[in-house]
């Protein structure tokens, strides 16, 4: 039989009633890194829409890793015990509640998109140094202070994305997803464009792939055996016209990420440089990129980018090309978005028992 948008996926031990997650998306709402009534409020009403997964934004596992100072964080025992009532109201709807464990590196300390997103420096009252593979800030955060990591700072950021996962295993998350996309800290190092090191974390492929590899290897290691865990990554760069990361790079981590612990690649693109040169925007523009890894590893995958009609949806797991279909601004745009492509696919869903008498006839 062939699966569907609306088949369950077993991963581990861990079944996702459907094919449909929340992706991602940050609400710079947060304060101190603690989630409130928005992020319960976001979240909630995306599992009531039937979303199979439903996932946090980028969650910094240390306060120095957030991008702005309205990002959440889980460095606390106390940030988990915060996310202990969304992760229980997400589970009661059916859905699975996964996290975003992240870091920003140097595109940390900065403004929010409401405030202009600009670059905030030390010595700001709400800016922090940030910390990368290089010394180098990223290019449209000039005032901004970047610090070379040294090894001690490497091994740091590793028992922090294991601590992370402590912390969200007791607040009740059933996946963990390690985040090494959108030129954040584990992509500066995957990178040649950001990584200019010449130690075991830089130069080939190898030891630019290491510090993912560890990170998602500590994570792996206190997160429970029938609980998968997920990496987001950034399949290329877009920047073809220098060295940098490709497809084929992605292809090839891919297994190595595999050996690590991750049980999905999760595949998006870009944010490392505004250079990048985006090959359109149209529905499913990011889809061949997780197709090309699934093809060539067999390691199951997330397709994102544009994603929008549920026929569209349903067709990519139909002809194999993903596993699961990460929505995001279209969630945001419509939360209940899974119920509605379950009737429009003809899909046998469960409905909120509050919201029965909505259901379609």
């Amino acid at each position: 039989m062939t699966d569907s948008l609306f088949t369950p996926l077993s991963l581990r031990e861990t079944e996702l009633p459907n094919r449909v997650m929340l992706s991602p998306m940050c609400q710079y709402s947060a304060e101190d890194g603690f989630v409130n009534e928005w992020h319960r409020i976001h979240l909630g009403s995306r599992a009531v829409g039937g979303a199979g997964v439903v996932t946090t934004e980028a969650t910094a596992v240390e306060s120095r890793g957030r991008i702005t100072p309205g990002c959440l964080g889980i460095w606390s025992d106390e940030h988990a015990a915060a996310f202990e009532p969304v992760t229980e109201f997400v589970r009661s709807q059916g859905s699975v509640p996964a996290i975003q464990l992240a870091h920003a590196g140097r595109k940390a300390s900065h403004a929010t998109p409401a405030e202009g997103g600009h670059g905030l420096t030390p010595d700001h009252e709400d800016g922090w140094e940030t910390i990368s593979a290089t010394d180098d800030p990223y290019p449209e955060s000039t005032e901004a202070s970047t610090r070379r990591m040294d090894t001690d700072d490497v091994a740091d950021v590793v028992d922090a994305f294991r601590a992370a996962a402590e912390r969200s295993l007791d607040a009740g998350f059933e996946i963990a997803e390690v985040h090494a996309a959108h030129g954040y800290l584990l992509h500066q190092f995957l990178s040649p464009v950001t990584n200019d090191r010449d130690d075991e974390y830089g130069g080939s492929f190898e030891d630019r792939t290491r510090l993912v590899r560890e990170v998602v290897a500590a994570v792996r290691a206190v997160w429970p055996e029938d609980k998968p865990v997920f990496v987001r990554i950034s399949a290329t760069d877009w920047l073809p016209n220098r060295e940098s990361w490709d497809v084929d790079d992605s292809v090839r981590l891919a297994p190595l990420l595999r050996a690590a612990g991750a049980d999905l690649i999760d595949v998006s693109g870009g944010g490392i440089h505004p250079d990048q040169k985006l090959p359109g925007s149209g529905p499913g523009y990011q889809v061949p990129y997780a197709e090309a890894i699934r093809e060539a590893t067999d390691v199951p995958v997330a397709a994102v980018g544009g994603i929008t009609e549920p026929t569209h949806a349903d067709a990519l797991v139909r002809n194999g090309r993903a596993d699961l279909v990460a929505i995001g601004r279209e969630l945001l745009r419509h939360p209940y978005w899974a119920l509605e492509a379950a009737h429009e696919l003809d899909a046998d869903v469960e409905w909120p028992v509050q919201y029965r008498r909505g259901r379609f006839d």
